[in-house]
């Protein structure tokens, strides 16, 4: 992963990390168009609802929104949750294809962020987290939250 000083982040799903246990990341990049690009770089990008599926040998990010960089300058046909491809390496992507065709296996975009001039996207490869889970973790949090409060106070 690049440097954080290289780094902007530009958008990040905060929601997939509590739905679902992550198991490993991978960078991508993604296939956009310039007006896309223009707007992702402007922070108008929104993740939460978005997942990954394998279409044939490539990887797609599907309900990603990408709202146009100008509502005027806008073509009549443009989709802002159109279907994204993803870049990444043929061996990476066949290993993920593998991964994902295991049960309850997702794969999910956890942050994007620019790059050297690129936009990139973090994934996410994991399985889903069970309700009793999902209340168990809110109570470790709260929990912490309120030993830092009081070990501030102190």
């Amino acid at each position: 992963m690049p440097t954080p000083a290289t780094t902007k982040l530009l958008a990040e799903n905060r929601r997939a990390r509590f739905d679902y246990v992550i198991q490993e990341t991978y960078e991508a990049g993604i296939e956009l168009t310039g007006q896309e690009v223009k707007s992702a770089k402007a922070g108008k990008i929104h993740l939460p609802g978005s997942y990954v599926v394998a279409q044939g040998e490539e990887l797609v990010l599907l309900n990603a929104d990408i709202p146009p960089y100008q509502e005027k300058n806008t073509p009549p046909d443009y989709d802002p949750r159109r279907t994204r491809k993803l870049l990444l390496k043929k061996s990476e992507i066949k290993k993920l294809i593998g991964k994902l065709h295991e049960k309850g296996t997702v794969l999910v975009p956890l942050r994007v962020y620019a790059t050297r001039n690129l936009v990139k996207i973090r994934l996410g490869l994991g399985k889903s987290r069970r309700q009793y889970d999902k209340r168990e973790l809110l109570k470790k949090k709260a929990a912490l939250r309120e030993m830092r409060r009081h070990r501030g106070i102190k």
